[in-house]
């Protein structure tokens, strides 16, 4: 055979040139379908810059980001555009490089269609916060290098598909829909995050999630299982349907329903029993109480304080704040939980102490009715009953989803009690001090508390600042984390900054000259912009500030000084491969926050939109692995 003509090359190279270019054309119409059907209406899709005559990659389409060489669409984030249609999975997919798709919060419907499992390299799948219904789509279990799975508060319903053959799955989300049906075992060493909340879900709960907290299944009263402290029941011997069985098989069957009233029977005996002594407990507590009462006119912490399951006990009534009653009250705010909240069950129940500091002593409080709250009480603390209620319903009036409003509080001359929604997954401090399960605090984690803080700290300066109520007494055991890993500020106006000379503290913008309340007022918020510079610097450094002596603030300044910044970070950090050039920025924020000088410190309005801009730049970098 002769040598190929170079003419048969060259129309070889055109064709194969051509069908390149017909096929980013074909990508090209399918996203542009997508976006049409994603944002219905004339026009919707050019309004977003998704054309035909243009380049997803290089001429910005909204939410699209590509890869490094701008040739691959890897990333669609178009969370909180309030896009009213439906998702075209089929359009979608025909983008085979896609690894991240975040639709969260729109108000997109219809289903989730199978052919999302042909996006075969996604890697992340946002969609919480729409109205999808419908089942989960069985192909999502065909999409093996998924990491997290987001599809959360939606009104999908049917049963969970399994997901056994996507080893790497780390979070799977899906609370606050309609599914029903049984969990299905997720044996996976790397999931981190799952929750199945709000739902209606029922039977036993798989071996392999027992790690997860009770947050995680609760709101599923058919659910049973370590996890929510309710044991299954056993399951009842079968009896054969097509003919009886024999006398031993009678016997067995009968033996069995026995067996199982033999175990109510016991159980029940149990239980009235442990509530006997416990009646019996209480009642020797409050003969102790007595006489310690009558020994002494000061009254004694040692019967909460001494003991794990005591009550808050006391001669205290009981109202709404409805009823207006003069009297030594509970006053309940306006938090939803309030309503189910009675003073004297709060009183009568196990109180266990979880923390003692200068300020006062904090109790994990499990209510009767499976309500457990956290109570913070302050003794012999120098306000007046008139400020401090006017203080709790100014904080009450100002909401921030990171910041924990207070259930109800109790307000005596001598004593005060705080009531707030227990969290059940701990503290920054804990966090960071390794003690909290051993999870993982990645660089991107820390970024998204130090911005939410930021935030929520700036919204109330700024909602609070005519109040002249600020935190006060910020730090890292005051940060706690919600059921869904978000922070949030608890005891927020609790303190005020006392034992300060006014007439040397400068004056904020707004505050009068020669007013010393509202100097004194300004500076609780200067202490709270100090006490979140060093809340950076715990971040940055994984060191927390204990009661040993050692100061954060100056150790970092000092190494800073030496121009030996890298030593300050986190090991870890470095390990993880964060980015050294973002962890400088947080850092020189934190060092503006703790200057010596109060009046050189940023407003926390102005470390808030720097916080924010810190993690949003770390968002656009993010570069997700296969």
């Amino acid at each position: 055979m002769g040598p190929t003509p170079i003419w048969v090359l060259f129309i070889v190279i055109l064709l194969l040139f051509s069908m390149a270019t017909s096929e980013e054309e074909v990508v090209k119409e399918a996203l542009v379908r997508f976006m049409e059907k994603l944002a219905p209406g004339n026009g919707n899709a050019q309004r977003w810059g998704w054309k035909l005559a243009s380049d997803p990659c290089t001429d910005g389409w909204t939410g699209v980001r590509c890869d490094g060489d701008s040739k691959f669409v890897r990333q669609i984030i178009l969370h909180g555009f309030n896009f009213t249609g439906t998702l075209d999975a089929s359009s979608l997919c025909q983008t085979g490089s896609l690894q991240v798709l975040d639709l969260k919060v729109n108000n997109l419907q219809g289903l989730i269609g199978e052919d999302i499992g042909n996006c075969k390299s996604l890697t992340h799948l946002y969609l919480s916060g729409n109205k999808f219904s419908g089942d989960l789509p069985v192909s999502l279990g065909e999409l093996k290098n998924l990491k997290r799975l987001d599809v959360s508060d939606n009104r999908l319903a049917g049963q969970l598909p399994s997901m056994s053959h996507i080893t790497g799955l780390v979070s799977f989300l899906a609370q606050d829909n309609m599914f029903s049906g049984e969990i299905p075992s997720f044996e996976f060493s790397n999931l981190e995050e799952f929750n199945v909340s709000n739902n209606k879900l029922i039977g036993p709960i798989p071996d392999a999630m027992i790690k997860f907290h009770a947050d995680s299944f609760s709101g599923n009263p058919n659910l049973c299982g370590t996890p929510l402290g309710n044991a299954c029941p056993p399951s009842l011997p079968l009896i054969h349907k097509e003919k009886r069985g024999s006398i031993s098989e009678s016997i067995a069957i009968y033996s069995g329903y026995v067996i199982l009233g033999v175990l109510v029977f016991l159980f029940f005996t149990f239980q009235i029993i442990k509530r006997f002594r416990t009646k019996e407990k209480a009642v020797d507590i409050e003969k102790k109480e007595k006489e310690r009462e009558t020994s002494s006119d000061k009254p004694s912490e040692a019967s909460i304080e001494d003991k794990e399951s005591i009550g808050l006990r006391s001669e205290y009534s009981v109202t709404s704040l409805e009823s207006g009653m003069p009297t030594l009250t509970l006053l309940v705010l306006s938090s939803p939980m309030g309503k189910s909240l009675r003073f004297e069950d709060l009183l009568r129940a196990p109180a266990e102490l979880v923390g003692r500091g200068m300020h006062g002593s904090l109790y994990k409080v499990m209510l009767d009715n499976g309500l457990i709250v956290a109570v913070k009480r302050i003794k012999d603390w120098g306000i007046s009953r008139h400020d401090f209620e006017r203080r709790m319903h100014k904080v009450d009036q100002v909401k921030h989803p990171y910041v924990l409003p207070p259930v109800a509080y109790y307000c005596s001359q001598q004593e005060k009690l705080l009531v707030y929604e227990y969290q059940q997954n701990g503290s920054l401090f804990k966090m960071l001090s390794g003690s909290q399960n051993g999870q993982r605090f990645d660089w991107g984690s820390r970024l998204n508390v130090a911005a939410n803080i930021a935030e929520a700290l700036a919204y109330m300066h700024e909602e609070l600042c005519e109040a002249g109520i600020a935190h006060g007494n910020l730090k890292s055991s005051n940060i706690l984390f919600d059921k869904n890993m978000d922070p949030c500020v608890s005891e927020y106006g609790l303190m005020v900054v006392e034992n300060q000379d006014p007439s040397s503290l400068p004056h904020s913008k707004g505050l009068k000259n020669g007013n010393s309340t509202g100097a004194l007022a300004y500076s609780t918020f200067m202490v709270d912009i100090y006490a979140f510079g060093v809340i950076l610097l715990e971040l940055l450094t994984g060191k927390v500030v204990q009661n040993n002596g050692f100061d954060l603030a100056k150790w970092v300044n000092s190494v800073v000084r030496e121009e030996w910044t890298v030593e300050v970070f986190d090991k870890s950090l470095i390990s993880e491969g964060a980015s050294e050039e973002r962890m400088v920025s947080l850092l020189q924020i934190a060092l503006k926050c703790i200057n010596p000088s109060p009046s050189d410190r940023p407003s926390m309005c102005e470390v808030a939109v720097m916080t924010i801009a810190l993690k949003e730049e770390e968002e656009r970098s993010i570069t997700f692995e296969p």
